[in-house]
């Protein structure tokens, strides 16, 4: 697929300022320029982010009220259950603020809750305020969720529940009647770093209770790993305080992991390598989402909990399981999807793409659709049945407000939600192909034509006798990656293949080029369909990412290809 190369700038002056302050090679400069990087000092805490520099939690909105109703039911010995969403930003809250609650109080007197996915669906559900009835439940402290449950939260007052909401999403005019809501994204929350996800607002929490019991500031630490897994799978900003989180909790990761990540791990066969946030967004995330997808996200909070690592291993085999399964039913529906779309003309020529076939699982319809993006870039819905209703998940391409365009379809729907980038539906089986008319009707009228080819973002040029041990150095130490702080991407120009590139597994490029007197080996993943260009023995330019290559224990710097095309001559 053809992709759009847009080089970025950096702020006029801002570069040279900062080489002037750190000695390092311009090019780096330029890119911490462009992350709003002005000073040595600026750059200092980037490189070095310390725990010291975490926002103290009593800043956040409601916090006082939070500390003092738990600490209300602690002297009241109430009952307090935790709930949490199905994803692993809920999950790994819900873990977190259990394991917490349970070391410094009545342990009984503790209770998880994770919705099912298919039976209650996302958020508050009432299902579980009715659980929190049945079991003499006074308190519940609702983890990346609740913000926009204002309708349950008033049912559970009636029912002599309080309800403490720690959310990250975007709150409606309609606040929840919760004793204390804790979301620095509230229009009069003056909380400086307004990016946590919902672990991290969860862990803040933890913090202010930790101080106001006067307990070790340290302790709160022993949870990083899992806040670290929530940032990295929740895709919030790799910036402020996410960063320094997340810094510290893949160091947790790699040095003192809790049983459940141990487990992952060891399952997942990275036991010998040093884990970076990549393992966490590809391996490890993955699988804790796939107890909610297949089956119940409840064994994703257990395998967390567990303090012996034996039956840790069996959680984690569970959810091993799980995504196996997930896999095989992504790759599967993915196939299918494709051959739908190829199959008929009129499909591949639209500006949208609507799937639908009934027996598909649910629980992988919004992976699917965003597959079907890297083929066919463009506004996705897939379709599935789940009883008398079909159900979906949509995807957009950056740019084009989807849930507007959904918005504008709702004659044909039951039911819609989402935002921007990503939204789900429902439908009558009856409205399946009014909706995909209307839906490419109204895509049609809104997209413009660059939305629909992608945008590869490059940081800034370089020539290939840049690419030394010591600059691919300061370049690790940018980690760890995330929005806002991504691996950066460089292009060189004009290079010439040496003669020794060559296809291998009949899909991929092992790259061999030179510039001027400098030779460099590469990788280009399912690039093999272009390797007539480098056969050509024109110059190319190239886009790629630098990384370290090892083999029979000898390491070494090697591109990873992400694109490339004829040089500029």
């Amino acid at each position: 697929m053809e992709k759009r190369w847009h080089i970025l700038e950096a702020p006029e002056g801002k570069a040279e300022q900062l080489s002037n302050a750190l000695r390092i090679h311009p090019v780096l400069c330029k890119i911490l320029a462009q992350r709003g990087m002005e000073t040595y000092e600026e750059a200092k805490d980037y490189f070095r982010p310390q725990l010291s520099g975490l926002h103290d939690p009593f800043l956040m909105k409601d916090m006082t009220k939070a500390v003092q109703r738990i600490t209300t039911a602690f002297e009241k010995k109430e009952r307090i259950l935790v709930f949490g969403d199905y994803d692993v930003d809920g999950t790994t809250a819900v873990s977190c603020m259990f394991r917490f609650l349970q070391s410094i109080y009545i342990p009984e007197n503790i209770r998880f809750y994770i919705p099912h996915r298919y039976r209650e669906g996302y958020g508050v559900s009432k299902e579980g305020i009715d659980f929190a009835c049945e079991n003499d439940i006074t308190l519940i402290i609702a983890l990346d969720c609740g913000i926009k449950s204002a309708d349950l939260i008033r049912y559970a007052r009636v029912k002599g529940i309080d309800f403490i909401v720690c959310d990250h999403h975007l709150p409606d005019e309609d606040l929840p009647p919760a004793v204390a809501i804790l979301n620095p994204k509230q229009k009069d929350c003056s909380y400086p770093y307004k990016e946590l996800c919902g672990c991290g607002v969860g862990f803040k929490l933890i913090c202010a209770l930790s101080a106001h019991l006067g307990l070790n500031e340290k302790d709160c630490f022993n949870y990083l790993d899992l806040v670290a897994t929530a940032i990295a799978a929740d895709i919030v900003p790799m910036t402020g305080e996410n960063r320094i989180l997340a810094y510290y909790g893949v160091k947790q990761v790699n040095e003192n992991p809790s049983p459940g990540i141990k487990a992952l791990i060891e399952l997942s066969g990275l036991q010998k390598s040093e884990m970076h946030i990549n393992n966490l967004v590809f391996v490890i995330a993955p699988r804790i989402n796939a107890a909610g997808r297949m089956d119940d996200a409840r064994k994703a909070v257990q395998l967390f909990i567990e303090e012996d690592y034996t039956k840790a291993i069996e959680y984690a085999g569970m959810l091993h399981s799980d995504n196996d399964d997930r896999k095989e039913a992504d790759s599967s529906i993915t196939e299918q999807a494709l051959r739908i779309i190829e199959s008929d003309d009129i499909l591949v020529k639209r500006k949208t793409t609507v799937v639908y076939r009934p027996h598909w699982h649910k629980g992988v319809v919004g992976i699917v659709a965003s597959r079907l993006i890297e083929k066919y870039y463009r506004p996705t819905v897939v379709l599935t049945q789940s009883g008398e209703i079909v159900a979906g998940s949509a995807r957009s391409v950056p740019g084009f407000n989807l849930y507007e365009a959904i918005h504008a379809c709702r004659q044909h729907l039951l039911g819609y939600g989402g935002h921007f980038a990503a939204a789900g539906m429902t439908m009558l089986p009856n409205q399946v192909e009014a909706f995909s008319s209307k839906f490419e009707e109204v895509v049609t009228a809104q997209i413009k034509p660059a939305q629909l080819i992608p945008v590869l973002v490059i940081d800034a040029a370089i020539e290939l006798a840049d690419i030394k041990p010591v600059f691919y150095k300061i370049i690790s130490q940018m980690e760890p990656f995330g929005p806002e702080n991504l691996r950066p991407v460089f292009i060189c120009r004009n290079v010439t293949d040496t003669g020794y590139s060559k296809v291998v597994k009949e899909d991929h490029i092992k790259f061999s080029v030179k510039q001027n007197n400098t030779i460099i080996s590469g990788i280009g993943f399912n690039m093999a369909q272009h390797f007539g260009l480098l056969q050509s023995k024109q110059p190319i330019d190239l886009v790629f990412t630098i990384n370290e290559n090892e083999w029979n224990g000898e390491k070494s710097l090697q591109l990873k290809v992400i694109d490339f095309r004829p040089g500029m001559q």
